[in-house]
Protein backbone atom coordinates (compact mmCIF):
# COMPACT_ATOMS: atom_id res chain seq x y z
CA UNK A 1 0.00 0.00 0.00
CA UNK A 2 2.61 1.99 0.65
CA UNK A 3 4.14 1.70 -2.38
CA UNK A 4 0.97 3.05 -4.33
CA UNK A 5 0.65 6.16 -2.07
CA UNK A 6 4.25 6.94 -2.67
CA UNK A 7 3.90 6.78 -6.58
CA UNK A 8 0.28 8.86 -5.83
CA UNK A 9 1.96 11.29 -3.91
CA UNK A 10 4.71 11.38 -6.79
CA UNK A 11 2.19 12.21 -9.17
CA UNK A 12 0.38 14.86 -7.16
CA UNK A 13 3.74 16.67 -6.33
CA UNK A 14 4.54 16.71 -9.90
CA UNK A 15 1.41 18.05 -10.48
CA UNK A 16 1.71 20.96 -8.48
CA UNK A 17 5.90 21.33 -9.08
CA UNK A 18 5.27 21.28 -13.18
CA UNK A 19 1.51 22.11 -13.86
CA UNK A 20 0.28 24.42 -11.64
CA UNK A 21 3.72 26.63 -10.94
CA UNK A 22 4.21 26.80 -14.59
CA UNK A 23 1.01 28.16 -15.23
CA UNK A 24 1.25 30.48 -12.47
CA UNK A 25 4.12 32.01 -13.86
CA UNK A 26 2.59 32.05 -17.36
CA UNK A 27 -0.72 34.20 -16.05
CA UNK A 28 1.95 36.39 -14.75
CA UNK A 29 3.78 36.96 -17.71
CA UNK A 30 0.72 37.34 -20.05
CA UNK A 31 2.71 36.57 -22.93
CA UNK A 32 4.90 32.53 -23.79
CA UNK A 33 8.64 33.18 -23.35
CA UNK A 34 10.09 30.13 -23.21
CA UNK A 35 10.40 28.95 -26.75
CA UNK A 36 8.25 26.68 -28.77
CA UNK A 37 10.17 23.65 -27.63
CA UNK A 38 9.38 24.06 -24.28
CA UNK A 39 6.03 25.04 -24.95
CA UNK A 40 5.59 21.12 -26.47
CA UNK A 41 7.36 19.63 -23.33
CA UNK A 42 5.89 21.43 -20.71
CA UNK A 43 2.50 20.83 -21.75
CA UNK A 44 3.56 17.19 -22.67
CA UNK A 45 5.15 17.11 -18.90
CA UNK A 46 1.74 18.60 -17.60
CA UNK A 47 -0.44 16.16 -18.99
CA UNK A 48 1.56 13.48 -18.15
CA UNK A 49 1.81 14.27 -14.58
CA UNK A 50 -2.11 14.72 -14.78
CA UNK A 51 -2.75 11.28 -16.16
CA UNK A 52 -0.08 9.61 -13.88
CA UNK A 53 -2.11 10.95 -10.91
CA UNK A 54 -5.33 9.25 -12.18
CA UNK A 55 -4.09 6.03 -13.36
CA UNK A 56 -2.00 5.28 -10.08
CA UNK A 57 -5.16 5.98 -8.76
CA UNK A 58 -6.94 3.40 -10.83
CA UNK A 59 -3.79 0.79 -9.88
CA UNK A 60 -4.53 1.57 -6.51
CA UNK A 61 -8.11 0.58 -6.64
CA UNK A 62 -7.24 -2.91 -8.56
CA UNK A 63 -4.39 -3.99 -5.87
CA UNK A 64 -7.23 -2.89 -3.68
CA UNK A 65 -9.88 -5.17 -5.27
CA UNK A 66 -7.26 -8.43 -5.68
CA UNK A 67 -6.34 -7.93 -1.51
CA UNK A 68 -10.12 -7.89 -0.39
CA UNK A 69 -11.11 -9.97 -2.64
CA UNK A 70 -7.97 -12.86 -2.12
CA UNK A 71 -7.16 -12.32 1.22
CA UNK A 72 -4.90 -14.97 1.67
CA UNK A 73 -3.45 -14.73 -1.85
CA UNK A 74 0.60 -13.49 -0.67
CA UNK A 75 2.42 -14.74 -3.65
CA UNK A 76 3.07 -12.65 -6.71
CA UNK A 77 1.84 -9.20 -4.74
CA UNK A 78 4.91 -7.30 -5.13
CA UNK A 79 4.94 -8.68 -8.85
CA UNK A 80 1.44 -7.29 -9.39
CA UNK A 81 2.06 -3.66 -7.58
CA UNK A 82 5.34 -3.26 -9.37
CA UNK A 83 3.38 -3.59 -12.67
CA UNK A 84 0.04 -2.02 -11.68
CA UNK A 85 2.41 1.03 -11.50
CA UNK A 86 5.10 0.82 -14.30
CA UNK A 87 1.91 0.20 -16.51
CA UNK A 88 -0.02 3.20 -15.00
CA UNK A 89 2.95 5.24 -15.78
CA UNK A 90 3.61 3.95 -19.17
CA UNK A 91 -0.27 4.81 -20.34
CA UNK A 92 0.05 8.02 -19.02
CA UNK A 93 3.18 8.60 -21.78
CA UNK A 94 1.19 7.33 -24.13
CA UNK A 95 -1.92 9.25 -23.63
CA UNK A 96 0.05 12.51 -23.73
CA UNK A 97 1.93 11.81 -26.64
CA UNK A 98 -0.89 13.81 -28.87
CA UNK A 99 0.26 16.98 -27.02
CA UNK A 100 3.70 17.04 -28.50
CA UNK A 101 2.06 17.22 -32.08
CA UNK A 102 -0.75 19.47 -31.08
CA UNK A 103 0.90 21.70 -29.30
CA UNK A 104 2.91 25.20 -30.63
CA UNK A 105 3.76 28.91 -30.10
CA UNK A 106 1.00 31.04 -31.60
CA UNK A 107 0.42 34.36 -31.71
CA UNK A 108 -2.72 35.24 -29.97
CA UNK A 109 -3.50 39.15 -29.99
CA UNK A 110 -0.11 39.94 -29.97
CA UNK A 111 0.85 37.89 -27.79
CA UNK A 112 3.30 34.72 -28.13
CA UNK A 113 0.97 31.41 -26.39
CA UNK A 114 1.60 28.12 -26.16
CA UNK A 115 -1.40 27.22 -28.14
CA UNK A 116 -3.51 23.94 -29.53
CA UNK A 117 -5.56 25.58 -32.63
CA UNK A 118 -7.83 23.27 -34.58
CA UNK A 119 -9.73 24.64 -37.19
CA UNK A 120 -12.34 22.45 -37.62
CA UNK A 121 -15.54 22.51 -34.45
CA UNK A 122 -15.41 18.37 -35.08
CA UNK A 123 -11.66 18.32 -34.24
CA UNK A 124 -12.40 19.99 -30.69
CA UNK A 125 -15.44 18.07 -30.05
CA UNK A 126 -12.79 14.88 -31.06
CA UNK A 127 -10.00 16.03 -28.90
CA UNK A 128 -12.56 16.71 -26.12
CA UNK A 129 -14.21 13.32 -26.04
CA UNK A 130 -11.02 11.70 -26.44
CA UNK A 131 -9.18 12.90 -23.65
CA UNK A 132 -12.34 13.11 -21.25
CA UNK A 133 -12.81 8.93 -22.09
CA UNK A 134 -9.15 8.40 -21.02
CA UNK A 135 -8.77 10.86 -18.60
CA UNK A 136 -12.06 10.40 -16.36
CA UNK A 137 -14.48 7.97 -18.04
CA UNK A 138 -12.67 5.04 -18.14
CA UNK A 139 -10.69 5.09 -15.35
CA UNK A 140 -13.96 6.15 -13.02
CA UNK A 141 -15.33 3.29 -14.49
CA UNK A 142 -13.01 0.77 -13.80
CA UNK A 143 -12.43 2.42 -10.48
CA UNK A 144 -16.69 2.43 -9.45
CA UNK A 145 -16.47 -1.54 -10.86
CA UNK A 146 -13.45 -2.32 -8.36
CA UNK A 147 -15.31 -0.97 -5.80
CA UNK A 148 -18.74 -2.71 -5.89
CA UNK A 149 -17.12 -5.71 -5.99
CA UNK A 150 -15.11 -4.50 -3.23
CA UNK A 151 -18.30 -3.56 -1.25
CA UNK A 152 -20.50 -6.66 -2.00
CA UNK A 153 -16.95 -8.53 -1.01
CA UNK A 154 -17.29 -6.87 2.29
CA UNK A 155 -20.80 -7.52 2.78
CA UNK A 156 -21.09 -11.18 1.75
CA UNK A 157 -18.24 -11.70 4.22
CA UNK A 158 -19.44 -10.23 7.17
CA UNK A 159 -22.56 -12.25 6.69
CA UNK A 160 -20.78 -15.38 6.75
CA UNK A 161 -18.80 -14.07 10.02
CA UNK A 162 -21.62 -12.71 11.54
CA UNK A 163 -22.17 -14.45 15.35
CA UNK A 164 -24.44 -17.44 15.74
CA UNK A 165 -27.64 -16.50 16.94
CA UNK A 166 -29.24 -17.57 20.42
CA UNK A 167 -31.26 -20.34 21.32
CA UNK A 168 -34.73 -19.29 23.48
CA UNK A 169 -32.84 -21.21 26.44
CA UNK A 170 -29.58 -18.73 25.73
CA UNK A 171 -27.14 -21.36 24.42
CA UNK A 172 -25.27 -20.77 21.46
CA UNK A 173 -25.50 -23.53 18.81
CA UNK A 174 -21.77 -25.47 19.07
CA UNK A 175 -22.48 -26.63 15.42
CA UNK A 176 -22.98 -22.75 14.52
CA UNK A 177 -19.72 -22.02 16.74
CA UNK A 178 -17.69 -24.23 14.84
CA UNK A 179 -18.91 -23.04 11.64
CA UNK A 180 -17.88 -19.47 12.20
CA UNK A 181 -14.63 -20.26 13.51
CA UNK A 182 -14.01 -21.95 10.61
CA UNK A 183 -15.24 -18.80 9.05
CA UNK A 184 -13.02 -16.58 10.58
CA UNK A 185 -10.09 -18.38 10.27
CA UNK A 186 -10.67 -18.56 6.44
CA UNK A 187 -11.71 -15.64 5.11
CA UNK A 188 -11.46 -12.67 7.99
CA UNK A 189 -10.29 -9.30 6.11
CA UNK A 190 -7.74 -7.78 8.21
CA UNK A 191 -9.07 -4.08 9.50
CA UNK A 192 -5.14 -3.15 8.11
CA UNK A 193 -6.95 -3.69 4.63
CA UNK A 194 -10.39 -2.68 5.59
CA UNK A 195 -8.78 0.73 6.37
CA UNK A 196 -7.04 1.09 3.16
CA UNK A 197 -9.89 0.35 1.43
CA UNK A 198 -11.68 3.12 3.22
CA UNK A 199 -8.82 6.01 2.36
CA UNK A 200 -8.79 4.82 -1.43
CA UNK A 201 -12.58 5.28 -1.24
CA UNK A 202 -11.98 8.96 0.27
CA UNK A 203 -9.11 9.23 -2.34
CA UNK A 204 -11.45 8.57 -5.37
CA UNK A 205 -14.34 10.56 -4.36
CA UNK A 206 -12.61 13.19 -3.92
CA UNK A 207 -11.04 12.76 -7.47
CA UNK A 208 -14.37 12.42 -9.02
CA UNK A 209 -15.61 15.72 -6.91
CA UNK A 210 -12.53 17.47 -8.33
CA UNK A 211 -12.43 16.48 -11.95
CA UNK A 212 -16.27 16.12 -12.56
CA UNK A 213 -17.44 19.65 -12.69
CA UNK A 214 -14.38 20.55 -15.08
CA UNK A 215 -14.67 17.32 -17.79
CA UNK A 216 -18.87 18.06 -17.72
CA UNK A 217 -18.32 22.22 -18.29
CA UNK A 218 -15.86 22.23 -21.04
CA UNK A 219 -18.04 18.84 -22.58
CA UNK A 220 -20.77 21.40 -22.69
CA UNK A 221 -18.86 24.42 -24.00
CA UNK A 222 -17.45 22.32 -26.88
CA UNK A 223 -20.78 21.07 -27.93
CA UNK A 224 -22.23 24.23 -27.69
CA UNK A 225 -24.12 23.78 -24.72
CA UNK A 226 -22.53 26.20 -22.88
CA UNK A 227 -22.30 29.99 -24.70
CA UNK A 228 -19.06 31.75 -24.63
CA UNK A 229 -19.97 34.87 -22.79
CA UNK A 230 -17.43 36.83 -20.00
CA UNK A 231 -19.65 35.56 -17.35
CA UNK A 232 -19.19 31.74 -18.13
CA UNK A 233 -15.59 32.23 -19.10
CA UNK A 234 -14.98 33.57 -15.75
CA UNK A 235 -16.97 30.06 -14.41
CA UNK A 236 -14.50 28.22 -16.45
CA UNK A 237 -11.46 30.19 -15.22
CA UNK A 238 -13.01 29.07 -11.57
CA UNK A 239 -14.05 25.42 -12.56
CA UNK A 240 -10.87 24.55 -14.44
CA UNK A 241 -8.90 25.69 -10.89
CA UNK A 242 -10.85 22.44 -9.24
CA UNK A 243 -8.95 19.96 -10.99
CA UNK A 244 -5.27 20.27 -9.28
CA UNK A 245 -7.33 20.27 -6.06
CA UNK A 246 -7.45 16.98 -6.08
CA UNK A 247 -4.02 16.75 -5.76
CA UNK A 248 -3.55 19.34 -2.79
CA UNK A 249 -6.70 17.32 -1.23
CA UNK A 250 -5.08 14.02 -1.25
CA UNK A 251 -1.91 14.23 0.81
CA UNK A 252 -4.45 15.23 3.89
CA UNK A 253 -6.60 12.21 3.28
CA UNK A 254 -3.21 10.44 3.90
CA UNK A 255 -2.71 12.27 6.89
CA UNK A 256 -6.33 11.53 8.22
CA UNK A 257 -6.01 7.64 7.15
CA UNK A 258 -2.08 7.01 8.10
CA UNK A 259 1.54 7.97 9.07
CA UNK A 260 2.87 7.99 12.33
CA UNK A 261 3.96 11.57 11.91
CA UNK A 262 0.47 12.63 11.03
CA UNK A 263 -0.71 10.97 14.10
CA UNK A 264 1.69 12.91 16.17
CA UNK A 265 0.46 16.23 14.47
CA UNK A 266 -2.95 15.39 15.03
CA UNK A 267 -2.36 14.69 18.62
Amino acid sequence: MNFFIMHLALADLSVGVISVLTDIVWRMTVSWNAGNAACKIIRFLQVVVTYSSTYVLVALSIDRYDAITHPMNFSGSWRRARLLVVSAWLLSFLFSVPIIIFYEEKTIQGHPQCWIDFQERWQWRLYMTLVTTTLFVLPALIITACYTVIVLTIWSKSKVLTPPSRLKNGDHRSGDDHDSRRASSRGLIPKAKIKTVKMTFVIVFVFILCWSPYIVFDLLQVYDYVPTTQTNIAVASFIQSLAPLNSAANPLIYCLFSTHICRSLRS
